[in-house]
Formats: structure tokens, C-alpha cells, sequence
């Protein structure tokens, strides 16, 4: 395994990680879940994601049972809030409330003192960046998270988050997890070298696009029985974001390209993501041990510069980034 610096931060993260997401304590029963986990750490990896709305907590319960198997101080946990998890005006969103609520909450399902990373699972437009940064800080001065981030924050908030946090005195940003893949290369443009250039750490999610980059998807045919697109539970985003004939064409060309090295879509996929020199760790979402040894060969995989410029053809990079 290797491991990555977490932007300018000191703590290191293994260069894939395993995600939580519709998989432990959710599709997957809790014998295939523990297995996951336990192989994921075997392996090498020792950065786990998980959030709070994963499955309203049961994400976070599983995780915490399994990795009490484990070293605490051998992992990197990270977890989130924002989404939200009752019905009440307050029981969402980055409130200073909400923050401090979901984040003990969160440590009783882990069973943990402390989490690794905190994250603002999304922007919140109803809370002012003041109250949200000093919530942060609040729980580091506390002894309850390491570290803050965000995910899928446009790159001008994560500055004035900064700024607000420089001005208070307070921790900055330390990671950003963004959706990035073949199919999704908006970070390159501009979040990337903000992160950069802010000294914030990248761990990315979606690298497989929900399945779209495993080649399984073929053009006029429905989902495969079992796929996710295939599963009303879990298919949403990739129906609403991916699918469309031009993408299932693509995937076969990526296909045929990964044959041609003797290996999977998804591994040459995810060696892809692991190139890009601004990411930290790229975040898995395995739901067997034979799928997670399968993606953790991309470690192994050294791309061709001929067959970079031909998935560069494939998937360019878009001119303009999605408004969030």
C-alpha cells in the first residue's frame, strides 16, 4: 500500500481508501460487511469513510463494530453531517446545534473517543461560514475531531471558509472530498489548484462513476441483473447523472483499452484517479472481498503515456464546472 500526505497535514492515508456508501450496513449483510473491512485493513488500507445520513447511522454502527477488531491508532476515520437525520427544523445543516449534535452522535454509533476527519457533507446557504468554522473548531478544541473538511464545496467557498478561519484564528480546511472520476473531471479545473494552493487534501469519491467505468454497462441493453443501476435502492445517481447511451459506448472503449494492459475497466479507471498528484486517497465502494482484491490492483497499474492520451480523447476534460 502506499500512503499520501493529507495536503500540507501531517497525518498519511493509504492511496485507496474504503467507503461505507450503500454498501456496509446496507446492501451488504453483516458478515460480508465485516469481511470487507477486515480485508480492507489486511491489505493496507487504513482510511475508512462513512456519514452520518449512510442509511441513518447504520453505516457508522457496522463501521464501528468492525474496526473495534482493530488498532485505533491504526486507522483514519472520517465522517460527516450536513444531511438530514430527523424531522425536525434543526435536525439538518451546518447550525452550530447540529454540527455538535450529530458529532456525538456519531461518536456513540463509531464507538470511538474521537474522529479522524469531520466533514461538511454539503454546502449550507441558511448558516453563515462564522458559526460553521467556529462549530468546527469548537469539537478539535474539545477533543472530539482531528481534522475538518468538506465535500463537494466549490472552490470560492472553500477560500472564504479559509479566510473566515484565518480571521478567527481558528483551524482551516483540511480535506475536500469531491466527486471525481473519468466521467467527472470538473475538480481539475479549478478546486484542484485551490486545494493546492490551500494546502487541503483530496479524497475522492465516485471513481468508478457508480459502476458507469466497470464495462458492464452496454449500449441498448438493460443493467445487468445485481449492478446498481439494476437496484432501485441504490441507482439514483447513477440514472440521473450517467446514463445515457454515449457513456455506455465510452465504457466499452475503456474496456477494450484495459484488456488491451490485461486488466479490468475498474482497475485502469481507478489508476487513473491515482495519478492525478492532487489527490490523497480514492475512495472504494466494494461490495465483495473478490471486488475490493480486484480494484486494489490499480495500486500495481502503470499507465502507458499512449493510453493516458487515448482515455484523454475518450473522456476529455470539460471546459466548465457544474454550478453547485
Amino acid at each position: 500500500m502506499e500512503y499520501r500526505p493529507l495536503g500540507q497535514w501531517g497525518v498519511r492515508v493509504s492511496a485507496l481508501g474504503f467507503g461505507t456508501y450503500l454498501t456496509v450496513g446496507f446492501t451488504c449483510d453483516d458478515a460480508t460487511s465485516r469481511a470487507l473491512v477486515l480485508r480492507a485493513y489486511d491489505r493496507g488500507i487504513n482510511y475508512f469513510d462513512t456519514a452520518n445520513a449512510y442509511n441513518k447511522g447504520e453505516a457508522e454502527k457496522a463501521l464501528g463494530r468492525y474496526l473495534a477488531e482493530v488498532p485505533r491508532s491504526d486507522v483514519v476515520v472520517l465522517t460527516k453531517v450536513w444531511a438530514p437525520m430527523g424531522t425536525g427544523p434543526n435536525d439538518k445543516g451546518l447550525s452550530a446545534k447540529h454540527i455538535r449534535e450529530q458529532c456525538d452522535a456519531s461518536l456513540r454509533r463509531l464507538g470511538f473517543d474521537y474522529v479522524d476527519v469531520y466533514l461538511c457533507h454539503r454546502p449550507d446557504p441558511d448558516t453563515p461560514l462564522e458559526e460553521t468554522v467556529r462549530a468546527m473548531e469548537d469539537l478539535a478544541r474539545a477533543g472530539k475531531i482531528l481534522y475538518w473538511g468538506v465535500s463537494e464545496w466549490p472552490a470560492p467557498l472553500i477560500v472564504r471558509a479559509n479566510a473566515v478561519a484565518r480571521t478567527l484564528g481558528a483551524r482551516p480546511i483540511a480535506v475536500s472530498q469531491p466527486r471525481f472520476s473519468l466521467l467527472y473531471r470538473y475538480p481539475e479545473s479549478l478546486l484542484f489548484p485551490t486545494t493546492a494552493a490551500e494546502g487541503i487534501g483530496n479524497v475522492v469519491f465516485s471513481p468508478l462513476a457508480h459502476g458507469m467505468l466497470t464495462g458492464k454497462y452496454r449500449p441498448g441493453e438493460p443493467p445487468p441483473a445485481g449492478s446498481r443501476a439494476a437496484d432501485d435502492r441504490q441507482n439514483n445517481v447513477i440514472r440521473k447523472m450517467y446514463w445515457t447511451e454515449d457513456n455506455m459506448r465510452k465504457g466499452q472503449e475503456l474496456a477494450a483499452l484495459a484488456r488491451d494492459l490485461g486488466v479490468s475497466a475498474a482497475e485502469l479507471a481507478l489508476a487513473w484517479c491515482l495519478r492525478n498528484r492532487h489527490v490523497s486517497s480514492v475512495i472504494l465502494g466494494a461490495t465483495s472481498v473478490a471486488q475490493l482484491d480486484q480494484n486494489l490492483r490499480a495500486l500495481d497499474l502503470n499507465i502507458p503515456d499512449a493510453i493516458m492520451a487515448q482515455l484523454d480523447a475518450i473522456y476529455p476534460a470539460p471546459e466548465t464546472a457544474p454550478q453547485i
